[in-house]
């Protein structure tokens, strides 16, 4: 088992899928709202937190950029 596999930090968001990134920010969000780390590690998983946002957000543009050619298509 590579280090990857055990610490979701440790890959890269570029090679996440939508769900995958979406579930890690679900956990991130909840370790960030219990509290109780210190201010670099809070910061640190804030900063994955937001890469992990933009990385959803760039999956859910092109989904919807799919989804408008499609319809475009079917309108001929």
């Amino acid at each position: 088992m590579s280090n990857a596999d055990n610490n979701p930090a440790d890959i890269d968001i570029t090679e996440l899928g939508y769900e995958a990134a979406r579930d890690e920010l679900v956990g991130v969000v909840k370790i960030l709202e219990q509290g109780g780390l210190d201010l670099d590690a809070s910061l640190a998983l804030w900063e994955r937190g937001e890469a992990l946002a933009k990385r959803c957000e760039e999956h859910l543009a092109g989904a919807r950029a799919r989804v408008e050619t499609a319809l475009s298509g079917s309108d001929e």
